[in-house]
């Protein structure tokens, strides 16, 4: 029996990709609970900043500490209102400075479809598992999230930044011609970052652990539904896919604390 706050699962880049639960007193590797039968238990809510059992309002956090902490700023959805380049603060300018002011990757991901995303250097690859990708490619790296954001969302008149996350989920994607893609994505960005490109675009390959795919997927909410039995199946993106088409995403749920127990 494992019992903690759900937290984003840690992925490892592997064949397939390894993931692993974090709690206070308990990591273990997700993978080895394939085709085991796992219970989930639904115990309360703990706010990940400031650690009360207080609803959970989004990722993870209480409504107050949401719209007070710096790591759940706008600029971190949309990271073309960066400003810490400017020194100018949104709510901690030196917690802002550390995060925005790093090298930031903007590239193609394949999920479902094709997609354009932001992402700091030290997290590629894990935002490309994160999102399920199957494929993916670097296309510019730059000095700072704001440059990162300028770009993107040059590049959204031309891809989607959204993942259809249930065609994710039952493998359902569409073919893609990389470097037709690449060059539609080089074509345009703005003049000024075309200085930022990589000279070569090589295409990353992922590979996740699922034993069986959902045809129709259905979503589980703990909270609501209090307890939830399944076979394991398969883990993607940052959910887990069980036997009877129900998924459970571990991301959105940050903040629940559960009981889990194999048998």
């Amino acid at each position: 029996m494992f019992k903690g706050v759900l937290k984003k699962m840690i992925a490892e880049i592997g064949e397939p990709i390894r993931y692993f639960l974090n709690f206070q007193n308990d990591f273990f590797e997700a993978n080895q609970f394939l085709d085991e039968t796992i219970k989930l238990d639904f115990v309360g809510t703990q706010c990940l900043s400031c650690q009360d059992s207080k609803p959970i309002f989004r990722q993870g956090f209480c409504k107050n500490c949401f719209f007070e902490i710096p790591s759940a700023g706008d600029w971190v959805m949309r990271p073309e209102l960066s400003k810490a380049h400017l020194g100018k603060e949104d709510r901690d300018l030196e917690y802002e400075k550390k995060v925005q002011l790093q090298p930031h990757w903007v590239y193609l991901a394949l999920s479902s479809h094709l997609k354009v995303g932001v992402t700091r250097k030290s997290q590629i690859p894990t935002r490309w598992i994160d999102q399920g990708a199957h494929q993916a490619v670097g296309i510019l790296e730059v000095p700072n999230r704001y440059l990162a954001g300028v770009a993107e969302v040059s590049l959204k008149k031309y891809f989607s930044d959204k993942t259809n996350w249930r065609k994710m989920l039952q493998n359902d994607y569409e073919e893609v011609q990389w470097q037709k893609a690449i060059n539609q994505a080089i074509d345009g960005l703005p003049k000024e970052l075309k200085q930022h490109l990589f000279r070569d675009h090589e295409i990353t390959e992922l590979k996740f652990p699922v034993l069986q795919y959902p045809r129709k997927v259905q979503s589980l909410n703990l909270e609501k539904e209090n307890t939830f039995t399944g076979v394991l199946k398969g883990i993607k993106g940052q959910y887990l896919i069980f036997e009877d088409q129900t998924v459970y995403n571990i991301r959105s749920n940050e903040g629940t604390v559960v009981e889990i127990n194999i048998s």
